[in-house]
């Protein structure tokens, strides 16, 4: 199945639901986060997320024949942030991840030929962007998202009076 196909990331969730119930009720992990095949476990001692990781690699591969990642599978300190779900998450704020900011200038581009090459038009393109703006509204990117707007305005809407995109609030 290719991956980011709908129907895989419901196998997924189905499948490592079983996880979830070892996390929770045999290890008894009071903050676990998963989302598809990523999760995250928090807590204060190093210890116990070294016996936690342990455990679930026993379980993963004697219950579900599934190993973790051996480069994406650590143990951090919070102060050092956490790349999940396409952020970097800090103890009191959130990043978009680097990649995803080049991305969305890449897009913009992107955008601007296919509305020249009568590919895409301008609903198309906002509601595209739209799109983008309500997943990065999560991390802290208030000037961020206002530099993405005006440069959508100047590349995809720059001759039409009265139309242009922007925030009221943070």
């Amino acid at each position: 199945m290719p991956l980011g196909n709908l129907t895989s990331q419901f196998f997924a969730n189905v499948y490592l639901g079983e996880l979830d119930k070892f996390v929770k009720h045999k290890l008894k992990v009071k903050y676990y986060i998963r989302y598809v095949d990523d999760f995250v476990i928090l807590h204060r001692d190093k210890n116990a997320l070294n016996r936690y990781k342990s455990e679930i690699e026993t379980f993963l591969r004697s219950n579900l024949k599934i190993q973790l990642h051996p480069e994406k599978s650590r143990i951090i300190p919070l102060r050092s942030g956490i790349t999940f779900l396409g952020f970097r998450i800090f103890y009191r704020y959130r990043l978009l991840k680097k990649s995803n900011v080049r991305r969305i200038w890449k897009r913009l581009e992107k955008f601007r030929l296919m509305k020249e090459e009568g590919k895409m038009t301008i609903e198309d393109a906002t509601r595209s962007l739209e799109g983008w703006l309500a997943y990065a509204k999560f991390a802290n990117t208030y000037n961020l998202r206002n530099r993405v707007i005006a440069r959508f305005n100047e590349l995809i809407i720059p001759n039409m009076q009265g139309v242009r995109f922007g925030l009221t609030n943070p």
